[in-house]
């Protein structure tokens, strides 16, 4: 009698036919999404736009993402995920082709590619709760961890790695109009993965989920009010946000708009050094992914996750001050190994504790206060570095977080509730409740 060898822990969700499709599409859109960064600086580069112009198009990127999230989480609570999945894949193609087509005729201009960075925007902010709704209905529990630690490994390898690599070597070998077709292609095959996820059999959904997408409209601004006052009363979830919400305000504008300038300007590099660089950030992202999915999760998992993303921060001080390209490489590798990392771990600390009905709402609102001040900082970015430098804008962007990830943890009380509610076993059911006020007695 002959066994089937068992795969290991981080790659176990692939044995479901339905994951390995929806990875699939994942790991397509987010290549194209890493094409369509690179080539987006390029076409600014070559219609002679500065960091004031790139901070203009992120700006609105950031607030059409802003502006979707919390619809999109309501919705993920009540229409079917993949759906919602394929509308998104659909609408990012539309965008690709027109900008590729005003691209290829020398029409396009920076207000064009602002205008496509508010749609992107839109559609992102409602994917983003979609796929976290419908990941647990497709992973068993115990494998959550695995999961969340290969989309943190595709998401680097694919959109910070792999995409800003071959769209590099695209604009170089052909134009930028090429590589925003090559982004359509991408998103097209995406699309079809989609679709044939939907003719597999997803589980059902509950007689409390049938209701509530029943209830219209005013329902849904209901079901947002409800997400919200859940995270009020529930401080590790409300500590975690708003330490983003700080951290995101000081490091995002730094990194999407003038990076790009720090490895033209100090380092000599173009558009093929700077999808290095990206590349570097996916690739330090990948390891970091993949090495905290292949273990269990941390018993003290609330405080080893602030602390990775607090370290690694701390590279990002040092970019404002590099004028060699192998040194800033190295540089956002490291950062993107911890961060990463990090983010594994927060992915299934969502998932474990936050009950299913509420999932969609609770990840839109981890996107949507994550990414609250991101329109500002991608606003201030420019002319900030430009007024005083990229060395002091970096320097802050790097230190500052490790200051607000300590009060964080303590004004929470994060160490006491992560010893309360734990998750290190595999079997654990989420949360039923969160009260508001401390966390539960230690004893022995």
């Amino acid at each position: 009698m002959t066994t089937t060898p068992r795969l290991p822990r981080a790659l176990r969700p692939f044995a479901g036919g339905r994951y390995r499709l929806l990875a699939g599409a994942l790991a397509l859109s987010l290549f194209g999404g890493g094409v369509w960064i690179v080539t987006l600086v390029a076409a600014v580069w070559q219609l002679g736009g500065s960091p004031s112009d790139l901070s203009l198009i992120m700006t609105g990127n950031a607030i059409g993402m802003v502006v979707a999230v919390l619809l999109g989480g309501a919705l993920a609570d009540r229409l079917p995920q993949q759906r919602i999945l394929v509308v998104v894949e659909a609408s990012r193609i539309c965008v690709a082709v027109a900008v590729g087509l005003l691209a290829a005729t020398g029409l396009l201009q920076v207000w064009h590619l602002a205008v496509a960075g508010v749609v992107i925007g839109l559609v992102e902010g409602v994917f983003y709760p979609a796929y976290s709704a419908l990941l647990p209905r497709i992973v068993p529990a115990e494998q959550l961890l695995a999961a969340n630690g290969i989309e943190g490994m595709l998401r680097p390898f694919a959109y910070q790695a792999a995409g800003p690599a071959v769209g590099g070597l695209v604009i170089a070998a052909a134009s930028p109009a090429v590589a925003f077709w090559v982004v359509a292609g991408s998103q097209a095959l995406a699309l079809v993965l989609l679709l044939a996820l939907g003719r597999a059999a997803l589980p059902r959904r509950s007689a409390t989920e049938a209701e509530q997408s029943a209830s219209g409209a005013f329902g849904i601004l209901g079901d947002i009010g409800r997400g919200f006052a859940y995270m009020a009363r529930t401080p590790w979830l409300l500590g975690t946000l708003l330490y983003s919400c700080a951290v995101v305000l000081l490091i995002m504008g730094p990194i999407e708009v003038l990076l790009p300038f720090a490895v033209r300007d100090q380092t000599g590099g173009g558009s093929t050094e700077f999808a290095f660089v990206l590349a570097a950030f996916g690739v330090g992202a990948a390891v970091g992914s993949l090495t905290v999915a292949s273990l269990r999760l941390p018993r003290r998992y609330l405080t080893v996750m602030t602390l990775l993303w607090c370290v690694g921060c701390i590279p990002l001080a040092a970019i404002g001050l590099i004028d060699q390209l192998w040194l800033m490489i190295l540089v956002v590798f490291a950062a993107g190994v911890l961060t990463d990392g990090a983010g594994v771990i927060w992915g299934t600390i969502l998932q474990r504790r936050v009950p299913p009905e509420m999932l969609g709402r609770v990840s839109s609102l981890d996107f949507f206060v994550s990414l609250a001040l991101m329109p500002v900082s991608m606003a201030l970015a420019g002319p900030i570095g430009e007024g005083v430098g990229f060395p002091a804008v970096f320097l802050v962007a790097g230190l500052a977080p490790i200051a607000i990830g300590a009060v964080a943890l303590l004004a929470f009380r994060m160490p006491q509730d992560e010893i309360a509610h734990p998750l290190s076993s595999d079997d654990i059911e989420p949360d039923a409740q969160e009260t508001l006020g401390p966390a539960a007695p230690i004893h022995g």
